[in-house]
């Protein structure tokens, strides 16, 4: 019997909180999706950065240049920063995550720079390498599953059906790029995705294992950095659970190879 779920999106976002980048097929590494939120800004004190308290992230847009990304800017002509592969210093430092503390390796002057100017705060930007292993929580973690800079777990998935659910309640309906999820998929009903014990795309098993807690980035334009009530007082009103609004959710995966849009989601 063929699946009714297909994968419709595919979405990566190298630096925390800055745009995504839609893919039309990408590889899934031990951490996520290759290269996903392995980059991120912090303040002086090393604490991570994020739309929560500068929605103005959101203005700036990534591209691929081959191994190497470009940061522009949506609405300002500012020159573009092209960021290496590979940092440039020598210089490593302990991050703070949430509760976590992660070691990683400054990028470069340059980059801390254009960022401080762009953002009108003094940030930095810093790269996760593969020798720093940042786990799972525990209290989810299905064996020793690494996360990158992300929130908390490597991989995030909703459905479309999920989405137009949230939009037929709302007087101005919101695209999917508010709530960043890397998968997207069509077919079924809205929040299939809490049911799902487990689910095959191409070579890798996923398994559901936390709902998505949302909080005000879900309110920030995704283009213009703009914020509003929405989408968030409404999520609120059917999908509050234990003091926490739910939309998305995050998974751990086993295997690694290649996914593609247009694949089926095998689900049980």
């Amino acid at each position: 019997m063929a699946s009714p779920y297909h994968l419709t999106g595919l979405f990566v976002y190298p630096i925390k909180s800055l745009g995504g980048i839609s893919l039309p097929r990408w590889r899934v590494g031990d951490r996520g999706l290759h290269l996903d939120r392995r980059w991120m800004l912090v303040d002086e004190a090393g604490r991570f950065l994020s739309q929560r308290e500068l929605p103005g992230m959101a203005r700036l847009s990534l591209s691929l240049r081959g191994d190497e990304l470009l940061v522009q800017h949506r609405h300002e002509d500012r020159e573009p920063l092209l960021i290496p592969s590979e940092p440039e210093t020598d210089i490593w430092l302990t991050a703070q995550i949430w509760d976590d503390q992660v070691l990683v390796q400054a990028v470069s002057p340059l980059a801390d720079a254009w960022f401080t100017e762009t953002l009108g705060r003094p940030c930095r930007l810093v790269y996760q390498p593969d020798t720093s292993h940042r786990p799972v929580d525990p209290r989810y973690a299905r064996g020793q599953e690494g996360v990158s800079l992300a929130d908390g777990y490597p991989t995030l998935i909703i459905g479309e059906a999920s989405l137009q659910d949230l939009n037929d309640r709302l007087a101005q309906p919101v695209p999917m790029d508010r709530f960043r999820p890397n998968l997207v998929f069509s077919g079924g009903e809205a929040h299939d995705e809490d049911t799902w014990t487990s689910l095959q795309l191409g070579p890798i098993t996923f398994y559901p294992v936390k709902p998505c807690a949302r909080c005000q980035v879900v309110t920030t334009d995704q283009a213009t950095g703009a914020r509003s009530p929405e989408p968030l007082r409404t999520l609120s009103t059917y999908r509050r659970q234990a003091h926490k609004v739910l939309f998305g959710m995050n998974l751990l995966h086993e295997g690694d190879g290649d996914i593609a849009v247009g694949m089926p989601l095998v689900t049980s």
